[in-house]
């Protein structure tokens, strides 16, 4: 497998970047960010105890409910956590991010007719309505002009445009695997062993409705100024089956996604991703990658010397590990795989503000040990 360090320097990095109770995403980099840096995110739950914020239907389909509760999410977040930007609260309020997070990380099983279920104070699910061997067979890619869900999402693409001038922000499409579970199931990890070209169509359908998804949303965003040129893929669920397996039915379409909008980043969670470094590493223009602190950094930082890396740092590490632990962890971090993202997503209710603002204090004495 060619390795990754061999893409032109020209290629642009992505960040990771999480929005007031939205899931993680990623955005372009400036090129001026830190050797290390960190990115912190709340779930809804946090947001919800502490300024009683519903993020029941109405937050994901009435975007002027969402603003509103947006800049309430803001000013805790700079109450609680002055000078520090999570969350985006060092950028001005207007033009204002009212797009990220929209539907959580279910936009792609919503368009597909997979009930959405709505909760007061966490990201929405699906329902378990799977397709069957019948359905699946017969499944075609939805016409997006015709999409209930899609025309209903797009209305609010376009409210965003008339409030704010212009369009900021970034859908969470996930990944092929991801969305393809989400409407099959555990019966899909036997599709790829027992009938991989069921599966194949099934990722093939799923693929093209992303593609398709966020060229229309893109094609929107830059009639009112904001050009996006990258897709950003969540493999969480990649680690369920073997490298051969993505390598065979998985890997094609991660490539398809990356030839198809320039660059691509890739997303894994906080697992060891060693397993699938050497096929991602022939996914063409990645602009990000990130792992868990069990995956060979030294390695992966080698292999894509050129993306911006990241690194998921457990919320419940961050909560329960002391904090010379949490130090260590940090200086190998450093050592290893730095410059770098050290993203510490989902932090939920009870964990201490001190503890945030004293990761934070940490990943500063790194970087200006570095400096020096």
């Amino acid at each position: 497998m060619a390795e990754n360090s061999v893409m032109s320097t020209e290629i642009c990095q992505l960040i990771s970047y999480i929005a007031p109770a939205a899931p993680a995403t990623r955005r372009p980099a400036t090129g001026e960010e830190a050797f290390l840096r960190p990115e912190i995110g709340f779930t809804p739950n946090w947001y919800h105890s502490a300024i009683g914020i519903d993020f029941g239907r109405q937050w994901h389909t009435d975007p002027v409910y969402r603003r509103r509760t947006i800049l309430e999410m803001r000013s805790e977040l700079r109450r609680r956590f002055p000078d520090t930007g999570i969350g985006g609260i060092d950028r001005p309020d207007r033009p204002m991010d009212i797009l990220t997070g929209t539907y959580g990380c279910v936009s792609v099983a919503a368009i597909y007719g997979i009930p959405v279920v709505y909760t007061v104070n966490n990201w929405p699910n699906c329902e378990h309505k799977y397709l069957s061997d019948n359905e699946l067979d017969n499944l075609e890619p939805p016409d997006l002009d015709s999409n209930q869900f899609f025309l209903e999402f797009m209305a609010q693409v376009d409210w965003i445009a008339v409030s704010e001038g212009r369009i900021e922000g970034f859908m969470n499409w996930q990944g092929v695997l991801n969305n393809a579970y989400r409407l099959r199931g555990e019966k899909l990890f036997y599709d790829i062993i027992d009938c991989p070209q069921r599966c194949c169509h099934l990722f093939d359908c799923v693929c093209t409705t992303m593609i398709e998804g966020a060229r229309r949303l893109y094609e929107r965003q830059l009639e009112s100024g904001v050009k996006i040129d990258f897709l950003t893929i969540s493999n969480c669920l990649v680690n369920m089956i073997s490298p051969e397996q993505y390598r065979e039915t998985l890997l094609p379409f991660d490539c398809r996604i990356a030839e198809t909008f320039g660059r691509i980043g890739i997303h894994n969670c906080a697992w060891n991703a060693d397993p699938y470094i050497d096929d991602y590493a022939s996914v063409p223009n990645v602009g990000y990658i990130d792992m868990g602190i069990d995956s060979d950094l030294a390695k992966a930082k080698k292999t894509f010397n050129n993306a911006r890396r990241a690194l998921v740092y457990k919320p419940m590490d961050l909560t329960n590990k002391s904090l010379e632990t949490i130090q260590i962890d940090l200086e190998k971090i450093a050592h290893e795989y730095a410059p770098c993202d050290v993203v510490v997503g989902d932090i939920d209710a009870g964990t201490p503000d001190e503890r945030v603002l004293a990761f934070l204090e940490l990943c500063g004495q790194i970087n200006n040990k570095m400096e020096n």
